[in-house]
């Protein structure tokens, strides 16, 4: 009768236990989180550029950004990374970059924080439109994949910005005041991704988001 001895057994090397996948204590869907947060914001920037309030108002603005759009995208680009879904990731990241420096730009305007005249004022906000529309058109462009709904919500981010550029540059009210009004559209329209992404969480059906521009 012939015995097999198990090498382990026998051998002064120790034994190392196979790795064991610890569980990834983060669940669920961040756009919960974000969505609600960026409509907040929407609304209160549209407010503003329709000319609805007068001037001074903007501080309203300015505090729902810094402490509830910022907060909340903050929380959701790390949850997203977290759980491994790194284009929603990086696509709150730029929505939470947009915002927050938007609250800095407005805080460092009123305060004289960067030492601009009132009419270098003008110069710095256009620069900050540039940069901003040139990284919302790649937004748009890289994530054509994306379902119709994000692709239409991206490009009215982009023609509000453009809008909003020609405005600073011109002084000319009609074109930001057609700003305030697309982003309100926009608003309304990541009311409707949340509704999708509420009734998905609840056990409810999704709603239609359209066929991507790209699909190869």
């Amino acid at each position: 009768m012939t015995t097999t001895i198990d090498p382990a057994i026998v051998s002064d090397a120790p034994v190392t236990p196979a790795p064991v996948a610890l569980p990834n204590p983060l669940r669920g869907s961040p756009g919960l989180v974000g969505i609600p947060t960026v409509i907040a914001g929407a609304v209160g920037l549209g407010i503003i550029n329709i000319g609805a309030l007068p001037e001074g108002a903007v501080a309203a603005t300015i505090a729902i950004v810094m402490s509830c759009t910022t907060v909340g995208l903050l929380i959701t680009t790390i949850w997203a990374a977290a759980l491994g879904l790194n284009a929603a990731a990086s696509i709150y990241a730029v929505f939470f970059g947009f915002y927050s420096s938007y609250a800095a730009l407005a805080l460092g305007l009123a305060n004289d924080w960067f030492g601009a005249s009132a009419q270098a004022a003008s110069t710095v906000t256009a620069v900050w439109l540039i940069c901003w529309l040139v990284t919302i058109v790649v937004l748009t462009a890289v994530t054509l994949r994306m379902p119709l709904a994000f692709t239409i919500l991206f490009g009215m981010v982009d023609v509000a910005l453009a809008l909003l550029l020609v405005g600073t540059l011109s002084g000319e009210q009609l074109a930001t005041r057609v700003a305030g009004v697309i982003v309100f559209a926009f608003a309304a329209l990541a009311t409707y991704l949340y509704a999708d992404a509420m009734s998905t969480e609840t056990g409810g059906k999704p709603l239609p988001m359209g066929r991507p521009v790209l699909t190869g």
